[in-house]
């Protein structure tokens, strides 16, 4: 694989001139060489043709809707790169797509990267290395702006039917069964011959969210999705079981990714999505629109997830339920989860990520028996740049594991085992919406008013905790209106990725490297970057909440009576987290987390009672793993110092902009 000299510092001139070296790998096959598939086991596509040469258009498919309430169907703007050479041999090649709402609000990638036209309107820059990496080997490459964006008529409706359609009905005219025109308003038709329909989808965020959203119809032809740091229902990107994660709903958003054109016809369209999102938290049909959990069912395509551990934006919840919900399912799936926030793999572990997600499409668009679909399931980072695989995830000897929280010798501060608590035990504490689960956390051994927390022994043995975990927590409160909080923290020294900070756990260097082809206006070449770490003495892995009022039904709240029990389940992220032998691990119940989710309308104080209160965590090993852990301890193991060691910064008050930017 080509690439720069790392170190040097790259003008646009010297980045053509250093793509050059990929170039001429084409130039060593003849003009109508094929890339065709190898022997099994060995397939790979190679850069045979030439990106430089590469047929560059843009066509305008008919979704077939009229978000925009104008009395003719809308159409989406797809600009396309593909191989002059298959075109002039008559062979039809597979697609990759990237769907997006930003593609001129906002830009791809950590350079936000925007899409460039030349004076006649045809396309130039593609954003990200898709194109310059894919078309050399054989591929399309289309980036399709999602309606009431860029160059596409209609209005984004937020992960609804116009931006789901926006992307399905390219498949579609992909394969032959739409329509698409040479201009945005005219007659002239253009049709897809080139394609053999096949389709792959891949983006970060709100693109990978569109990918969820089109694979959840069953659209034939889409035979992979690759959906990083994705939503798999807007629902859960707002709320958490009623409780609000910003301060702005969904038509919000829509006014952010619509082009200024879009801002002035799509009133009706923000009017809908205010009315239908009301701030309560409640279920609408507008969200059930938004939910693609229930079609999985439907999905035939195979999913390649990726989903930072630690991301705060689009939290790993979206992932645990999509995946959960594709094993029921029987889908052909790989992960890897890292330990960084919102971020892509190319900027974490870019030349592993590349070299397999080029035979992840090689297999599923080429049809290359490389092995790809046979090797282990899962990548997991559980140190910086620190990777292993398990062959299924969560791992095969995973079990739910309930543990309870118990009375300590300090208010506050308890023990967290398999033992019951007594009948009648209870803790209390006061919602306190200036504090965040870091401060939680950092003070977890403290009797503190705004928390209680519950803590194992220090472990003999390191203890796995792989999947999703679900807190049930019967609680008392003293105001009509109370939001709670559940972290699952890690007390004990570590270097982590520092996930809070700027840039999520990556730094970005001045250095470049090259992956694939250049051409004028299109580099192949993106800044390097390396792991962003912090010493730490205690982590936050996992997380949930819930408003209190929605005790009854996760689809409507009610209101609280003061003095009255309540029992609610607080769904605690996905994480895949290692204790190590010598940390303890803690369950702290909270109420607001600050910059996380918004403040109840009161500041309640809650009784916890502790006998109707329990986790149940995913243990790799079941309930012998944690005793094992538990017992193994020496009689004499202290808790470890961590006193001169915080944790990461506290979370940053997030715009609910999934995936827009550079992050």
């Amino acid at each position: 694989m080509p690439i720069c000299a790392r170190g040097t510092r790259l003008t646009y001139r010297s980045l053509v001139s250093a793509a050059s070296a990929a170039l001429m790998t084409v130039a060593l096959f003849p003009a109508g060489a094929q890339s065709a598939p190898l022997a099994p086991g060995r397939g790979e596509s190679t850069p045979v043709y030439s990106y430089e040469n590469a047929i560059r258009e843009s066509v305008w498919v008919d979704t077939r809707l009229d978000g925009d309430g104008d009395g003719r169907t809308d159409r989406v703007a797809v600009d396309i790169v593909r191989p002059e050479e298959t075109e002039r041999q008559g062979r039809r090649i597979p697609v990759i797509m990237d769907a997006s709402p930003y593609y001129a609000c906002c830009g791809r990638g950590n350079e936000s990267q925007r899409k460039t036209y030349d004076a006649e309107g045809r396309p130039v820059q593609f954003p990200l290395y898709y194109d310059n990496y894919f078309v050399p080997r054989g591929y399309a490459f289309a980036a399709v702006d999602l309606a009431g964006t860029n160059r596409s008529d209609g209005c984004a409706d937020v992960g609804g039917a116009s931006d789901v359609q926006s992307a399905k009905a390219v498949v579609d005219w992909l394969n032959g069964r739409g329509h698409g025109y040479t201009t945005r308003t005219g007659t002239e038709r253009a049709d897809a011959a080139w394609s053999n329909g096949d389709t792959g989808m891949i983006g970060k965020s709100y693109d990978g969210t569109v990918a969820n959203g089109v694979a959840a119809t069953g659209v034939e032809g889409l035979k992979t999705i690759v959906p990083i740091g994705a939503i798999s229902s807007w629902y859960d990107y707002y709320f958490a079981k009623g409780a609000p994660l910003f301060d702005s709903g969904p038509e919000w958003l829509s006014r952010y990714v619509n082009s200024p054109d879009a801002r002035k016809r799509c009133q009706a369209v923000q009017q809908r999505l205010i009315d239908g999102a009301p701030r309560t938290g409640d279920l609408t049909p507008l969200w059930a629109e938004r939910d693609y959990l229930p079609d999985a069912a439907k999905v035939e395509a195979s999913v390649f997830a990726v989903h930072g551990m630690q991301d705060l934006n689009v939290r790993p919840g979206h992932f645990g339920q999509w995946w959960d919900a594709l094993a029921d399912e029987g889908v052909e799936r790989k992960v890897w989860l890292s330990q960084t926030g919102h971020v892509d793999p190319f900027d974490f572990r870019r030349a592993e990520w590349v070299k397999t997600l080029h035979r992840w499409f090689d297999h599923y668009l080429l049809g290359y028996e490389n092995g790809v679909d046979r090797e282990p399931m899962a990548d997991v980072e559980h140190a910086p740049d620190r990777w292993s695989t398990d062959r299924v995830w969560p791992p095969s000897t995973t079990r739910p594991t309930v543990l309870r929280p118990g009375k300590g010798a300090a208010p506050g501060v308890g023990a967290l085992s398999l033992k019951p608590a007594r009948p009648g035990a209870s803790e209390r504490f006061t919602d306190d919406r200036t504090q965040d689960e870091t401060d939680w956390a950092a003070q977890a051994d403290q009797s503190t008013a705004a928390k209680t927390a519950f803590i194992t022994k220090p472990l003999g043995r390191d203890l796995r905790l792989s999947g999703s975990a679900e807190v049930e927590v019967t609680v008392t409160p003293t105001t009509s209106t109370a939001h709670l909080s559940a972290v699952l923290v890690d007390l004990g020294p570590d270097t982590i990725r520092d996930y809070a900070g700027l840039g999520e756990g990556i730094t970005t260097l001045a250095e470049r490297t090259c992956w694939g082809a250049s051409a004028p206006g299109d580099s192949s070449c993106y800044k390097e970057t390396r792991a962003r770490t912090k010493a730490v003495g205690h982590t936050v892995f996992s997380r949930g909440w819930a408003d209190l009022g929605n005790y009854a039904s996760a689809a409507q709240g009610r209101p609280l009576t003061p003095g009255a029990a309540y029992t609610i389940s607080l769904d605690l992220h996905a994480a895949d987290h290692i204790v190590p032998a010598g940390h303890r691990l803690a369950l702290i119940i909270a109420g607001t987390d600050k910059d996380l989710i918004e403040p109840p309308a009161s500041t309640p104080t809650l009784t916890v009672d502790l006998a109707r209160t329990s986790a149940e965590l995913p243990i790799v090993g079941g309930m012998p793993a944690f005793v094992r852990a538990v017992r193994s301890a020496p009689a004499a193991t202290a808790a470890p110092d961590a006193s001169l060691l915080g944790g990461v910064a506290g979370p940053r008050s997030i715009r609910p902009i999934p995936g827009g930017g550079n992050r």
